[in-house]
């Protein structure tokens, strides 16, 4: 029986993507999050639920080290992709967005075509030797994002044009141009409509067969919709972290129950 749990503790280690080991953020004297210690596994959408405030998108932004953008935000702790410590002083935050793309809370595309908008990745990082490549890269970086059958009769109108929903197909059409192995996804649907969101949603879902995607959601029916593995946060701390089903219907914290219930949040 020990060797057998050893043996699937093997087997879990190998499919994580992301390890993190007592993640502590300060923001000069708030301490935002304390301690989190957390395996995000690979082909998986992991989402990161709780209150308003509770760290879940702070947590998230260390994943690519977008809080190295905010001057008196402190990270300590290891993060590691793919045994790799992406804190490392030699690694370049650059090139690491590159491998862990990010799709934000409000659709952002750049005031540029739609075509623009996906080449700009691909270009800076140098994945197209020329013209021909790169249509191809847009394309299926369109594709991927299933917003193809809508924009390719117009490709070099303003990516600003586009409806909430498209816009937010287009980012993601866009964070997934540069190959990344890791989505990060901050609350990609609040500000969309049903419709919209249910389309986003169905990627989602289809994205977790390239990608690791983590998701923060403040919809706890969303959560259980489109993740296999949910973490709870609650003031700054990561109470629990198991299967989505296990976190909805059996959870082993009074304080995810208590959430999950609506008696805190």
């Amino acid at each position: 029986m020990n060797d057998m749990s050893l043996l699937e503790r093997r087997v879990d280690t190998k499919d994580t993507k992301i390890s993190a080991r007592k993640v502590q953020v300060f923001y000069g004297d708030t301490h935002a999050i304390k301690d989190v210690d957390v395996d995000i596994q690979d082909k998986t959408v992991t989402a990161f639920i709780g209150p308003s405030g509770c760290g879940k998108s702070t947590f998230l932004r260390c994943l690519n080290r977008m809080n190295d953008t905010i001057d008196i935000c402190r990270v300590t702790g290891d993060i590691m992709l793919d045994g790799e410590d992406i804190y490392d002083r030699r690694v370049d935050p650059v090139q690491l967005r590159a491998k862990v793309g990010m799709v934000f809370q409000k659709p952002n595309p750049f005031p540029k075509s739609i075509y623009d908008n996906v080449a700009y990745g691909p270009k800076i990082h140098g994945l197209a030797k020329n013209k021909a490549e790169l249509d191809e890269i847009v394309e299926k970086a369109l594709r991927r994002g299933a917003i193809w059958n809508e924009v390719k009769d117009r490709l070099h109108a303003p990516g600003t044009g586009l409806s909430g929903g498209q816009q937010q197909r287009l980012c993601i059409a866009r964070a997934i141009a540069t190959e990344p192995e890791v989505l990060l996804m901050d609350e990609p649907c609040s500000a969309l409509d049903p419709i919209a969101t249910a389309q986003v949603e169905e990627l989602i879902d289809e994205l977790r067969q390239s990608y690791s995607v983590v998701i923060v959601t403040h919809s706890m029916q969303q959560a259980a919709r489109v993740s296999q593995k949910t973490a709870f946060f609650h003031l700054g701390n990561l109470v629990e972290y198991d299967d989505t089903s296990t976190i909805f219907t059996n959870p082993s914290d009074p304080r995810t129950e208590s959430y999950i219930t609506g008696r805190i949040g």
